[in-house]
């Protein structure tokens, strides 16, 4: 472990602007030499630890620092790199964001700034490649961008720590930036670079950050621009029909967009059942006849498909041929937390019933059970396959755990002293969650309680986790909760459910729970005013599918309150979910 180095960044004189960005240079370069991640994420975000600091370190690797420096022309900027030991020969590109950053900030013409980014490498204290992240802005003698010049040096805008993301995805994208707002960070700008496909996510350090460093970054190769938009507070941005600038779009043209919603659906579905990803790769191109005679597709009916996903940003078409993107990789099945059982979910059984959505809305009845006869839960227990899939689209949503075992609850559990303490996970599926739960914390027991059907796909699970021996399982429904324990967790349990078969659910809890005891229920809160909200589409699913619905917090509070107990507070993780906790009254 390395002490806290006395490192502070260097500040400016507008006299001797060569010293001093080759001074600012070497102290980001020997900066970077030094850091090892846990301990630079536990200084950046002093509230990190346990579980939570584990699970962002490996998430996140410590990748560069960056600096701003502004260079009087390309020779002399290589000649400064050289002086500080980095490679003077580091390609330049263009830095889409900076640049953007900078006009804003000084109200210059974007075409006046001409900012290219380079990256040098170096070492890290165990070998590994990092970089100097360097932004640089030609400023001739007597330019007029001198001023610029002046006030960033002084200010430091641009100079950040960075952390790349680790098999970047949606879901895990979403938890990392929910972990950072629950520590203090706050959103400080992003956006997506083309030239070499990848998005940033910036933020302000919280106020106690212990390092001179006021801003970080997460990198994320590929495009997440959907994920970009809700960190920038503007959500569906990225995925919008945005009309061309200047113009207003036809509200016509605008429901014809919306109108072709099931048409994306049954192409993403269509993606899935052809394994067009495992077909493909996100870095070299497939020809379409290839693809086709991989998939065994029609190969003109195969490219209207391919360009429809390329519009939607699944698929990259390029000279070389289509590739995937980072969206795109997660209907791969060999992929870390794939979506491809929801993709065949959502466009197979949901998408069959959402064509009742209107008998729902007029009657109050599933459109599920009216197309099938039967409601949700018995029709997937007599088919084996769909109860399969239905439990690995569960799966794919899991990275919104990730912070999860951090909770206050589950680490004073883990804490205690005397006898071991014990989780009770309530219809805990295949386990994802406890699994996480228990290796998270060595010396907490489990018990998990599911259908019979779900109960060996549970076992193995479990099995194949450092938590397996620490877990044992009941077989049974509801009114099967185990009582004595120590820790209980409803995880996206009561959102399947009317009111009165909540309360029904939460009094079984009640009965069971010691006095001492606390739950934890997981669930995707409704906003309480109209602002855009997962929560609110997962509602209309909910009724249509399964006759539940999502809530407030307020309305949970009251529905604990009919049972027994009593609402102490809810926290954010990713996709709109919440824990709220919950103890006897």
């Amino acid at each position: 472990m390395h002490s806290e180095p006395h490192f502070t960044l260097p500040t400016a004189t507008m006299t001797e602007p060569a010293v001093d960005d080759a001074g600012r240079l070497r102290a980001t370069a020997a900066f970077v030499r030094e850091q090892e991640t846990s301990e630079l994420l536990s200084r950046v975000l002093p509230g990190l630890g346990g579980p939570e600091l584990r699970a962002l370190t490996d998430r996140c690797r410590f990748a560069h620092a960056a600096v701003l420096v502004f260079p009087p022309d390309e020779d002399t900027l290589r000649g400064e790199l050289a002086a500080c030991g980095l490679p003077a020969d580091a390609p330049a590109q263009p830095s889409v964001v900076v640049r953007e950053r900078l006009a804003a900030r000084h109200r210059r013409d974007l075409a006046d700034l001409d900012v290219r980014i380079l990256r040098p490498e170096v070492r890290g204290p165990a070998g590994e490649h990092r970089a100097v992240e360097v932004f640089a802005l030609t400023v001739p003698p007597a330019s007029g961008l001198s001023p610029i010049a002046a006030d960033e040096r002084r200010r430091e805008h641009e100079a950040h720590l960075a952390f790349d993301v680790v098999r970047p995805d949606p879901l895990v994208l979403r938890g990392l930036l929910a972990s950072l707002a629950r520590q203090g960070a706050t959103a400080d700008g992003g956006g997506y670079n083309l030239h070499e496909d990848g998005t940033v996510f910036y933020f302000t350090a919280p106020a106690e950050t212990k390092t001179a460093y006021r801003r970080m970054e997460l990198y994320a190769s590929g495009d997440h621009r959907d994920v970009l938009a809700e960190h920038l507070g503007r959500p569906g941005a990225a995925t919008d029909p945005a009309p061309q600038q200047g113009e207003q779009q036809q509200p016509a043209e605008t429901l014809l967009r919306l109108l072709t919603g099931a048409w994306t659906t049954q192409a993403l579905a269509a993606c899935a059942q052809l394994r067009l990803p495992e077909a493909m790769d996100r870095h070299t191109g497939t020809r379409n006849a290839d693809l086709a005679r991989t998939v065994g597709a029609h190969p003109e009916s195969l490219a209207t498909l391919l360009r429809y996903l390329a519009m939607l940003g699944v698929v990259r078409d390029g000279p070389d041929g289509f590739r995937l993107t980072g969206v795109g990789a997660l209907l791969d099945a060999r992929a870390a937390g794939s979506m491809r059982p929801l993709a065949l979910m959502y466009g197979g059984p949901f998408y069959q019933s959402f064509a009742h959505l209107a008998h729902t809305v007029r009657s109050g009845q599933p459109g599920f059970d009216h197309l099938y006869g039967e409601n949700h839960f018995d029709h997937f227990a007599r088919d084996s396959e769909l109860a399969a899939l239905f439990d690995q689209s569960m799966v794919s949503s899991a990275p919104i755990f990730d912070p999860l075992p951090e909770h206050p609850v589950l680490t004073a559990a883990a804490t205690a002293p005397g006898r071991p303490r014990t989780v009770v996970d309530i219809a805990g599926g295949t386990g994802e969650l406890l699994a996480r739960i228990l290796t998270a914390h060595p010396t907490l027991r489990g018990i998990l309680l599911e259908r019979p059907q779900v109960v060996a796909a549970a076992r193995t699970r479990l099995a194949a986790t450092p938590a397996g021996g620490r877990c044992a399982f009941r077989a049974g429904d509801f009114a099967d909760v185990p009582a004595g324990g120590d820790v209980y967790v409803l995880s996206r349990v009561l959102h399947d459910w009317d009111d009165d078969r909540c309360r029904g659910i939460l009094r079984h809890c009640a009965d069971a729970m010691p006095a001492h005891a606390d739950l934890l229920i997981v669930e995707r809160l409704l906003p309480a005013d109209s602002r855009p909200s997962l929560a609110t589409a997962w509602d209309l699913h909910m009724m249509c599918n399964t006759g539940g619905r999502e809530r407030t917090a307020g309305h949970y509070a009251r529905l604990l309150e009919d049972c027994g107990l009593t609402l102490a507070g809810h926290t954010p993780l990713a996709l709109g979910a919440h824990t709220l906790h919950a103890r006897r009254t």
